[in-house]
Parts: C-alpha cells; structure tokens; sequence
C-alpha cells in the first residue's frame, strides 16, 4: 500500500525567524563567546584562565573591540567545549537567492536528455552552511519523448505533475500521476516516468543531496 500523508508534528516551525544576526564578524564571535560563557555558568576570569588568555583581552574579545586570531579562538572553543566554527554562528553571512523568469531556466543536458527528454534548470545556489545542495528542474515530455531506463543518484527527490498523466516507477512500485499529484522518494532507488499516459507531460523534479 502507498503510504499515506499523515498529521505529525513538524521537526520544525516554518513560520519561526531567527534572532537577529550581528553582520560585524568581531562583534559577532564576542556576543557568541560571552552567550556560551554565561550558559556554562563560567566567569571570564574562568574562562580566560582555561583559554590562557589575560582576562582583559577575553573582555575586548566579547566586546567585539579586537580581532582573535586562529590560535585564540580555537583555545576559547576548546575550554567553552564546542567546535570552533560554533563561535561564527552568530555571524549574518550573506545567503543566495536566485530569480528565474518563466521559460529562462537553463536546459541542461542530464542522463534522461538523450531520450528526449527536456531539462530546465530552475535555479543553483552554491556552497550554504547547510550543507544541503539542491536541484530543481521541470522537465517536459512529448510524442517525441522515448521511455527511458529507470534513473539513481543520492539524496530525495520530490516530484509535483503540473501538465500530462504519466506512470512514475520507484522500486517495485508504480505510481499514476496527475496534475496537482506529487511524489516524495528515496532517490537511491531505481525510479524514472516509466509509461506517458496522456502527453505533453510537465513536472517539477527537486533534488535534495548532501553537499
């Protein structure tokens, strides 16, 4: 049986925003240090004594006033016990977005091109702290689309129907779908439109895959 959609908890608030982020670096590190300071109760006489720094300097740190070297920040992140990039969390690094205008999608040639079938790159945002790269085409099939060879790469992939009725295979199982139908999948399994239906067909693909 097909697994249904069923109502769970969300591991996260769609809806949640962020604290402000500091977009000076130094100021940045410093309110992380002293936050992770005061969580772990430490005073900066403490902290500046198991970092081997003067307690002055660990103050201009905080205050955002110097700018700490490698050495010193690796110090304080090992006496504060969390990985070093941990102090640049707070930093309000640019984040990419990118505008695609309807029909300007780039048509890329991917392992399905050669039968035909049409790929529009709909958007690339490099290297993100997230560490989640992703891939969001729409492909479009015609009477001039062959059937091809079930596809598998890495990572899930989300398939929505806008246009056309097609049978997509994922595994052992097939699925008939519609517009407005969508289809989310281990991409580690074979999977691919095994038999157009009613053409043209038009559908969103989004990959999602560890960077």
């Amino acid at each position: 049986m097909a697994d249904k959609l069923t109502q769970r908890p969300l591991a996260q608030d769609p809806h949640a925003v962020r604290e402000t982020r500091e977009k000076n670096l130094e100021l940045a590190i410093g309110r992380q240090i002293r936050d992770l300071r005061k969580r772990q109760r430490l005073t900066g006489t403490d902290l500046a004594a198991q970092a081997g720094l003067a307690v002055g300097t660990l103050s201009k740190i905080e205050n955002g006033l110097i700018s700490p070297s490698l050495s010193t920040l690796q110090a304080l992140a090992d006496a504060l016990r969390v990985p070093v990039v941990h102090l640049f969390a707070g930093f309000d690094q640019p984040r990419g977005a990118m505008h695609v205008k309807a029909g300007q999608g780039a048509e890329i040639t991917r392992q399905g091109t050669r039968a035909g079938h049409q790929y529009n790159l709909l958007g690339h945002i490099g290297s993100t702290d997230s560490g989640v790269v992703m891939e969001p085409y729409l492909l479009t099939l015609t009477d001039e689309s062959d059937t091809f060879p079930v596809f598998q790469h890495d990572g899930m992939e989300l398939i929505y129907m806008l246009e056309g009725e097609l049978e997509y295979r994922h595994g052992d199982r097939l699925y008939t779908l519609e517009p407005g139908d969508s289809l989310l999948f281990d991409a580690d399994a074979p999977h691919g439109p095994e038999r157009h239906i009613t053409r043209p067909i038009r559908y969103l693909s989004i990959i999602c895959y560890a960077q």
